[in-house]
């Protein structure tokens, strides 16, 4: 998906932190976008920053893990623009940060109930639409690169543990659909400045409980990567980049390679392990 001038986006968790950097960018590229957020005055914002800089945007009210919420979002959306092109699926949760034994249960279901099947059902919602429009048609999942290696500094264990699930989700849907024409990315940040433990707080359904203060320990003081955090403005550009190139991973910060490469050379060292047990024992 090349052109992205006279398409139309949607983008999920739009109306704040990297949803809104992207929503931003796609907007100055000439693409009709629909901010669809859980929070109906920032989707509002956003879909007018955009306008004042000369794009086209709406906003829309969506709740990613409701069904029929989604259901007639994607109505609105295609009723009002015609279609959809491009899905950014980026809504997502930092519901608790400590410890694991920390985590209760409540905060376990909310985690996966955004970050995983709000994926799921965000895609299920959508796919319909982007058929019809392949194979000018393309799907950003956004996880993080706590979806690709985890740093116990970063104790936010339920978080990565929803971002594997991500980004095993994303290779597979890109398996799936590349024969439709539909491309497939799996967006991978690093840190980014936005207050996503902020919104998650007050995004946090009471059924889930209340979400609890932060807990570090001592090992927490190092930040997990070594990385000022980027602002979320300069996500956009890079996304439209790896669209445009149907990349799978989107990473932002290519001098965190050493963390991932650090995990894939420990799990080629248990592969020699396991090879010489069939040594020793074949």
């Amino acid at each position: 998906m090349d052109d992205l001038n006279g398409r139309v986006a949607v983008v999920t968790g739009g109306g704040s932190g990297i949803g809104r950097g992207v929503a931003l960018t796609l907007g100055a590229e000439g693409m009709t976008v629909a901010v669809a957020d859980v929070q109906p005055s920032n989707a509002r914002a956003v879909a007018a920053e955009i306008e004042s800089k000369g794009g086209r945007a709406l906003a829309v009210d969506v709740d990613v893990t409701s069904v029929e919420s989604l259901a007639a979002a994607a109505k609105e959306i295609v009723a009002q623009a015609g279609g959809v092109n491009l899905l950014c699926a980026n809504a997502g949760v930092l519901a608790c940060v400590g410890p694991l034994a920390d985590h209760s249960i409540g905060d376990w279901e909310y985690t996966l109930s955004v970050n995983v099947l709000g994926i799921v059902k965000t895609v299920d919602a959508f796919l319909p639409a982007l058929r019809a429009s392949a194979p000018d048609a393309h799907i950003v999942n956004t996880a993080s690169l706590g979806g690709l290696t985890a740093d116990v500094r970063a104790p936010i264990g339920a978080y990565i543990a929803s971002k594997y699930a991500c980004v095993g989700y994303s290779e597979m849907l890109r398996a799936e659909l590349a024969r439709e024409g539909i491309g497939v990315s799996v967006l991978c940040p690093g840190v980014v400045a936005s207050n996503l433990t902020g919104t998650s707080a007050g995004n946090r359904p009471g059924a889930f409980g209340a979400q609890a203060a932060p807990r570090l320990g001592p090992a927490d003081t190092a930040a997990p990567l070594a990385e000022q955090a980027m602002a979320a403005e300069d996500v956009g550009p890079i996304v439209i980049r790896a669209i445009r190139a149907n990349r799978l991973h989107v990473l932002t910060h290519p001098r965190a390679r050493r963390l991932v490469e650090g995990r894939f050379q420990a799990m080629l060292e248990d592969f020699d392990f396991a090879a010489g047990g069939e040594a020793c024992f074949g």
